[in-house]
Order: C-alpha cells, then sequence, then structure tokens
C-alpha cells in the first residue's frame, strides 16, 4: 500500500485540529487589555496544546518517512492516533474555562497519555513490519523518551487530585523533552546511501 494517503489524510486532520483549538477562543467584549487576563488560562492551554501537537505531526511525519510500506494495521493504528489527538481541542478547552482544576487537568493528561500509547502503537506496528534490520527501526530504538513521557504523564495524571500545577510543570516538562529534536532520524534516513 502507498502511504501517501494516509500522510495526507493524517496531515488533514490534524490541521483541522489546530483549526478547532483556535476557533474555541471567545472574543472578549472590550476594548482594553484587561479583558484578555480571563481568558490567559485558555490561551495558555491553547499554547501546550499546540506544542503537543505540532509535536506529533512532527514525529510522525518523520515516522512515515521511515516506513516503507504501510498496511491494515498501520491505517488502523493511525486512526486510533488521531482519534486520541482529535480530543485534545475538548480537554484543552476545558482545562482553560475552569482555570486548571483537578478534574480537568487529570483528564487532559489522560488524553496526553492516550495519545502516547496510540502514537507507541503505531511505531510498534510500524517497526514489527518493517523488521529489526529496517531504518525504521534505527530510527526507533528503544523509544525511551516514549516510555519516559508516558511515566511523567501518570505521575501528572494521579498528582493533579493533590496540585494540579505540578501535574501542568509535568506536562510541560514532557513538551520540552520532545520539542528538542531527536538527531536520529535525520542521520538514518538522510545519509546520502539512503536518498
Amino acid at each position: 500500500m502507498h502511504k501517501g494517503r494516509l500522510e495526507a489524510f493524517s496531515d488533514g486532520v490534524i490541521a483541522i485540529i489546530i483549526t478547532i483549538m483556535v476557533l474555541e477562543f471567545k472574543v472578549p467584549h472590550g476594548d482594553s487589555l484587561q479583558v484578555l487576563i480571563p481568558i490567559f488560562p485558555t490561551f495558555l492551554t491553547y499554547v501546550l496544546s499546540f506544542v503537543f501537537i505540532g509535536i506529533y505531526w512532527n514525529n510522525h511525519h518523520h515516522l512515515l518517512f521511515a516506513a516503507e510500506h504501510i498496511n491494515g494495521k498501520v491505517l488502523w493504528a493511525n486512526l486510533y492516533l488521531l482519534f486520541w489527538l482529535s480530543l485534545i481541542p475538548f480537554v484543552t478547552n476545558w482545562m482553560g474555562e475552569n482555570n486548571f482544576t483537578q478534574w480537568p487537568v487529570a483528564l487532559y493528561g489522560f488524553c496526553l497519555i492516550m495519545n502516547g500509547i496510540a502514537y507507541y502503537i503505531l511505531s510498534q506496528i510500524l517497526l514489527k513490519q518493517a523488521g529489526k534490520d529496517s531504518k525504521i527501526a534505527k530510527v526507533i530504538g528503544k523509544d525511551k523518551k516514549g516510555i519516559i513521557s508516558l511515566v511523567i504523564y501518570l505521575i501528572g495524571i494521579l498528582l493533579a487530585f493533590y496540585n494540579p500545577k505540578i501535574s501542568l510543570a509535568l506536562y510541560f516538562t514532557v513538551a520540552i523533552i520532545w520539542f528538542v529534536p531527536d538527531t536520529r532520524i535525520e542521520k538514518t534516513i538522510l545519509k546520502p546511501d539512503n536518498r
């Protein structure tokens, strides 16, 4: 199966997700800067979610770039990832509207962990399909960052019931971990012999 349609469909869904998030902003009445203060939590969650979606889009692009073939399992695993990504606008808005209270922060973390699990499933299916000596196996490796992220998300979810601000700090930490580009991808895929 050719992967072009999968990439195009995924890009379209991710673009719609970002659009939905920005449309959730309610325009405040008034022309002073003070009217923006109440929507600051929503803006902060939008920035965090935008970064997460950007990270997933970037890594998804690299993952599919490294994959040589896809099959039905890959299509379903990709849809599973897109399902969890599509819930980010809802949890983003709920968390921002409720000023980072415990349940919205916990549900936001749950959505993040499910996205992480879905991405892990997709990558493992692609890895199994390609084999141990494939380019994608070299790119993914043991996925330490992915496993560490899932642990941090789980801790963040549990801590949301104690102190939601600590949970937010942990979610930001994961975003920072993934924001730093993984050089293995370019080194493995863009070697002169792989062009």
